[in-house]
């Protein structure tokens, strides 16, 4: 089959969050397994885009309400990714470094997803599938089968994966000519609570709908932010299907970003290395047990928890742990965060920023992750650590619930209900009391060396839609 991705982010081209692992992973195992995957992405000005070389597919022209961009459609050339990767380029829209953030994102994404359809009509092309990932893409389906310019891939299936539903990419009616011309009748399609809400139509008009693990399917059906009765009227179409990670990228034995390679049976001593790293780069003790954050530091990774969670967990284990910190987000949060470094020199570091070799080494050099996410859909760091033989501590949401079992249930992890200080606190504690059972510990990380959340599986649960969808 061939099947295009179509998506905002994707790794390593653009990655804001989890849903660049998901679209620059998922393809690759597709192509793995006998099929034609391709990612489509908008042509940012940044230095990935920069440093690699394109060849030049297609040239064309949209509409976009009352105005006209051209467009170019880039191919990388070499195929490195482990699958053709396509950019779309639209100077004026997108020959910036971001991916978001602008006043005029919708604008951006919705002539992006314009410019998709028309390359495909403008080349004669008939895909299988569709792939469309998350509310940037989520007007494609309504206009594959609506919009008149696009009647010829009406038959072809689309699907839509939620990767985050409290973001849908509202707006108003009096941006709606930017839509190509469709029948007004079919105007329903694309309305939710008074707005245009590009995933709402992405959610009725696409054959199939997923979102990234079981339990978020089942918490979007009673929080997602004004779409649960919609999700639930179309429960019929919607499946969960939990991500998987990249385990070629996510390898301890063979990660070039790491400070010391490991295997299951070198594990302590690989996992000392990149701690003794750390606690080096950082002014940390490596004797004392390692707590992590990674992430964006925002409400939703409950980031606004954790500076009165690791002042009181510094208090009361002031001479037993260090915590590290890496992420970007909240500027109030951030400033807290800095702050606390003075206070526990010694014990307690932070990284306010982005960096992806840092990412890697964390993993391979923490004891403990801390998850405590309010909205977690499906979570990639949980799996991150367990692949590096890092404990995770998370809140039991989402994908967080799906993947990680505490210790005391015979599991390997540490769970807690809550993204309350007291709840992360009580866990930091009893992980604390965990770190001085070297046989309990020995045994953990041999398990969790051992789990696998690679992408073959949920490749074949794709797999298994798609072959849904074709027609008999």
């Amino acid at each position: 089959m061939e099947i295009f991705h179509i998506s905002a982010e994707c790794y390593p081209v653009a990655k804001v969050g989890g849903l660049a692992d998901v679209v620059g992973a998922l393809p690759k195992y597709l192509n793995k397994a006998g099929h034609h995957a391709k990612v489509v992405v908008p042509g940012y000005d940044n230095k990935w885009t920069n440093e690699n070389e394109f060849d030049i597919v297609h040239n064309g022209k949209l509409k976009l309400g009352w105005f006209y961009f051209n467009y170019t459609v880039l191919q990388e050339r070499t195929g490195k990714l482990g699958f053709p990767l396509y950019l779309i380029a639209i100077p004026e829209l997108f020959d910036r470094p971001n991916v978001y953030s602008y006043e005029d994102d919708t604008e951006r994404f919705t002539a992006f997803q314009i410019a998709f359809l028309n390359w495909l009509v403008e080349s004669d092309q008939y895909p299988d599938i569709i792939h469309c990932h998350d509310h940037h893409t989520g007007l494609i389906p309504f206009m594959v089968q609506q919009c008149y310019n696009y009647k010829r891939l009406a038959h072809t299936p689309t699907i839509i994966t939620i990767h985050n539903g409290q973001y849908q990419g509202w707006f108003g009616f009096d941006k709606m000519h930017y839509i190509p011309n469709f029948d007004l009748s079919r105007t329903g399609f694309i309305e939710w609570g008074g707005l245009i809400n590009p995933l709402a139509a992405g959610i009725k008009s696409a054959w199939k709908v997923t979102t990234v693990s079981p339990s978020y399917l089942e918490e979007i059906s009673h929080s997602a932010n004004g779409l649960e009765n919609l999700l639930r009227f179309e429960r019929h179409k919607s499946v969960g299907i939990l991500n998987g990670i990249d385990n070629e990228v996510w390898n301890p034995k063979t990660d070039p970003m790491i400070i010391g390679n490991y295997t299951l049976k070198t594990a302590k001593k690989g996992k000392e290395k990149n701690k003794a790293f750390l606690c080096e780069q950082f002014g940390l003790d490596p004797s004392k047990p390692l707590f992590a954050f990674i992430g964006r530091l925002v409400g939703e990774k409950g980031a606004d928890l954790l500076p009165e969670i690791f002042h009181n967990s510094l208090r009361e284990h002031y001479e037993e742990i260090n915590i590290l910190v890496l992420g970007s987000g909240d500027t109030f949060v951030e400033n807290q965060l800095n702050s606390l470094k003075p206070y526990f020199e010694g014990n307690y570091n932070a990284y306010i920023g982005y960096n992806e070799k840092l990412s890697h080494i964390i993993y391979a050099g923490a004891d403990f992750l801390l998850m405590p996410s309010r909205v977690e859909p499906c979570g990639l760091n949980q799996m991150y650590a367990l692949r590096y033989g890092t404990i995770p501590i998370v809140r039991r949401t989402g994908g967080l619930k799906d993947t990680v079992h505490d210790f005391g249930d015979n599991g390997f992890g540490i769970c807690h209900d809550q993204a309350s200080v007291f709840d992360v606190n009580y866990s930091i504690s009893r992980a604390v009391g965990l770190y001085h059972d070297e046989k309990k510990m020995k045994q953990i990380l041999n398990y969790i060396l051992q789990i696998d959340h690679s992408w073959e599986k949920a490749a074949g649960q794709y797999i298994d839609i798609y072959n849904s969808l074709k027609p008999l």
